[in-house]
């Protein structure tokens, strides 16, 4: 697994200009490894591009995003089964969108789960619209 900038969750935010290192809230690192299982599981299904973003200094509603790509619908509809079988603890995690549309999102609640066909990720840029966020992992 290629990995890239912090190791931790209180590494320092990357960009964050005003983002004072005791404004962030202390945060769990249960949420950081069930983002680094959940990057595993995605892995696993062949998922392409994935990234870890770091949210703690950026937002209250989520501390990770893992983004990811997957080829075809099929392929999408893979991924979350193995992201629902992957988070048995949290119950159910919340879902937003379906394969079909190109865009799924799974809340797994500190931890967003994006996953994406190639032609909505570029679309949507997620990585460029919280580019101040720190990437923690990315595997291409």
């Amino acid at each position: 697994m290629e990995q890239t900038g912090a190791e931790t969750a209180g590494a320092e935010t990357a960009g964050a200009e005003g983002a004072d290192a005791g404004d962030a809230p202390d945060r769990a690192p249960e949420e950081l490894a069930l983002a680094r299982r959940l990057i595993e599981v995605l892995a696993d299904r062949q998922a392409e591009d994935i990234v870890l973003l770091d949210l703690t200094r950026l937002n209250a509603f989520a501390d990770y995003f893992v983004i990811a790509t997957g080829t075809s619908d099929r392929q999408l509809r893979t991924l979350v089964d193995a992201v629902m079988r992957a988070v048995p603890g949290l119950g159910r995690a919340e879902q937003e969108g379906d394969a079909a549309g190109g865009w799924v999102l799974l809340d797994c609640r500190g931890v967003v789960v994006h996953l994406f066909t190639p032609e909505r990720r570029a679309y949507y840029d997620l990585e460029g619209l919280w580019s101040r966020a720190q990437e923690v992992v990315r595997i291409q």
